[in-house]
Formats: structure tokens, sequence, C-alpha cells
């Protein structure tokens, strides 16, 4: 099935969303169309499966959400742009490091475009600019169904990512679009990373919704 359907759910509340993701793949079988959900969070902090509590050093009033996808902790917030991949990998063809590969190629896809370059690090997943952290990645397996994504740092207030060690890495530096001199709506971003992964994981003509 080479049908894709992109959903853009604007800003939506990580617990809620998170929820979503579960039962959306615990509901699916072989004929569900595989999907991208488009999403902005309020402020949260998401510790994954083998996140440790001292890589959180000062969360202040921002609320602490401990969830299923891989990784340690990383930093969500208004001005970032997050793509999750609920894909059916088997289906595909596709394992797990295809689909990471895909998502990381998204963002240096994007980042060209925008005459920036982009670089990957085997040891340390997700994409960097001027050895600072751009785009995180997390992701969940189940039943051969991917969940959970991506997130791209667009232009947000950075501050909160100095309360973490950004992925479980003291002394991380990251950076978003805005600090690099890429002033471009969300939403605009939004919809073309959304057709870069699109293009990544070979599907000929997704299907996006507003």
């Amino acid at each position: 099935m080479d049908t894709l359907r992109i959903r853009n759910l604007h800003l939506q509340d990580y617990g809620a969303v998170w929820q979503a993701m579960r039962d959306f793949t615990a509901s699916r079988d072989s004929a569900t169309v595989d999907e991208l959900w488009l999403v902005e969070h309020p402020s949260v902090f998401t510790l994954g499966l083998n996140g440790r509590e001292c890589h959180l050093r000062e969360v202040g009033d921002i609320p602490v959400v401990h969830c299923d996808r891989g990784g340690q902790v990383t930093y969500h917030g208004p001005g970032q742009v997050v793509v999750y991949a609920l894909i059916d990998l088997r289906r595909r063809a596709l394992g797990v490091r295809q689909l990471v590969d895909a998502l990381e190629l998204s963002v240096v896809d994007l980042l060209q475009f925008y005459g920036i370059e982009g670089s990957r690090r085997t040891e340390a997943p997700g994409v960097y600019v001027q050895n600072r952290k751009i785009a995180s990645l997390g992701l969940r397996v189940r039943g051969g169904c991917s969940y959970h994504g991506l997130s791209l740092n667009a232009a947000m207030d950075l501050s909160p990512f100095d309360y973490i060690d950004p992925c479980g890495y003291p002394g991380m530096k990251v950076i978003d679009l805005r600090g690099l001199g890429v002033i471009v709506p969300v939403a605009t971003l939004r919809r073309t990373l959304s057709q870069y992964l699109a293009r990544r994981l070979e599907y000929p003509a997704p299907l996006y919704e507003e």
C-alpha cells in the first residue's frame, strides 16, 4: 500500500497526542493507511523509556511526561515542528535503521533547501548544525508499526533546553532555524518537512489534510 496521509494537528497537548498514537497503532490492521502527524506542543519535557531523572536538572513549572519512545530527555514547545511517523514497517519492508535514516535525512534535505549544511552522528541520533542540535528523534515500534518521530527547532524559546541534558548529553548545545537566519512560518516548515519525509519513504502521492 503506497498511500500516506499527512494530518496537520496544529497545537495539541503532548499526552493527548501520545495516547492517540498508541490507540491508532493498537487498532490498525493490514489495510490501515500510514500517516504522518504534524503538531506543536505546549511546553513539556519528555523522558524516554531509558531516560534517567538525573538529566532533568531544573524543570521548574514545565511538566515532565514519562513516555514509551526510545532515548533520553528532550523538550517540546511552541515554535517547534514535530512529525510523528505512524508507519507499518513490515508492510513497507523497512527496518528501524532505515526509518531513522529517512527521518534524519528529511531534515538534512530541508536545511539544504535553505542553504544550511546539516550533519548526523551515529553515536547520537538527530541532526546538527555547527555542532549544535537542531532536530531530535525518538521512536517506538509495536507489532511491526512505528510511532513517535522527530522534532525540529524552528523559532522557539530555547532556554528550557538549559534545564536538561538534551538527549542525555551534558553540555549539548541546541539551535533553531531562526538562530540561523531562516525566518519561515512554522506551518510552512511543517508541510515542507513532511513532503521531504514522504519522498524519503518513497510514497508517490501523499494526501495532505489540514
